[in-house]
């Protein structure tokens, strides 16, 4: 039953908070959530340790880790530093431990002429790239005692290109021989609420296009041959979803009305995904597929990108 009513979202906890909704516990699923009051960010956790739970999410086995920050779409640039300095700190968490200096690539997915998903080129336009002055002249060259070999590709999509983004960037992989791949996408979420507020890191690959339905080739340890960790940020949700929230409030406005109440009864006893099918089939055919992203997009997704990019620059100079 709950395989029928799969809810559009990137987002590994959107999918947890599902199963949630339901009264559904998933056996080899772990939660782990971290609240910092002072900064107001919150950190969750989401372990998926066993195919059977891999599975039954959707998702393969590995580590998804969200950070919510309530104000990351205000221009607010010390707060920014601070979020780039947890970004990086996270960041560290899954790079590779066996040694102190890697190479590494980092690859901005998206199309530059949409803006919504346009964040991963962003991302590598502000970038410290070093492979090519470390290799010509030596890392001291840098300034610093230590640095990463960063390199970075914008491979843009298919219909520029006419090739899978995995074919691009497994033969870059093939020629350069960087330890580790990071992978910057924009990404679709289930609520609104999280939408330029929300970042996701996983290592367990990316699958680019996957939230808004166009499904490419993944990018993963398997298929390009080196571990791939990736970053996304949430910035469009369909339009079933923008509904859904609609319906939530006015469910929530009907239990307070004696009139109505007996009607906000009924809607409550569907389950979350129920509700989000009947959303659908309702808004169908003229909105169902549409897609919607907020109208300050232009320049949050400048910003969210530019404090993305800062994370990655201090995790790659050694100062997370």
């Amino acid at each position: 039953m709950l395989e029928k009513y799969r809810i559009r979202t990137d987002l590994a906890l959107e999918e947890k908070e599902r199963f949630d909704d339901d009264n559904v516990e998933i056996k080899g699923v772990v939660v782990e959530e971290d609240y910092d009051e002072e900064k107001e960010i919150r950190v969750t956790k989401v372990l998926i340790q066993t195919e059977k739970a891999a599975k039954t999410m959707g998702r393969p086995v590995g580590t998804y880790l969200t950070i919510e920050a309530a104000h990351m779409t205000v221009p607010d640039d010390e707060y920014h530093a601070e979020l780039s300095k947890e970004i990086a700190k996270y960041l560290k968490e899954m790079m590779p431990k066996e040694k102190d200096e890697y190479a590494v690539l980092v690859v901005g997915l998206g199309n530059r002429e949409v803006t919504p998903d346009a964040l991963g080129p962003y991302v590598a336009d502000h970038l410290s790239i070093t492979r090519h002055v470390v290799m010509e002249y030596g890392k001291y060259a840098m300034g610093e005692e230590k640095i990463q070999l960063t390199s970075a590709i914008v491979p843009g999509v298919m219909a520029q290109t006419g090739m899978e983004t995995s074919e691009i960037v497994k033969g870059i992989v093939n020629e350069t021989n960087p330890d580790i791949v990071i992978a910057v996408d924009a990404l679709a979420a289930r609520n609104s609420k999280r939408l330029n507020r929300t970042i996701q890191i996983a290592d367990t690959g990316i699958h680019p296009g996957s939230g808004v339905g166009n499904h490419r080739s993944s990018m993963t340890e398997e298929s390009i041959g080196v571990p791939v960790i990736a970053i996304g940020v949430p910035t469009v949700v369909d339009a079933a979803t923008i509904v859904n929230d609609t319906m939530e409030n006015l469910i929530r406005a009907m239990e307070t009305s004696e009139i109505l109440k007996g009607v906000g009864v009924v809607l409550q006893g569907y389950q979350a995904a129920e509700k989000y099918e009947l959303i659908k089939e309702l808004i169908s055919p003229h909105l169902n597929g549409m897609f919607v992203t907020p109208k300050d997009i232009d320049e949050t997704v400048r910003r969210i990108s530019k404090t993305i990019s800062e994370g990655l620059n201090l995790l790659f100079t050694g100062k997370a």
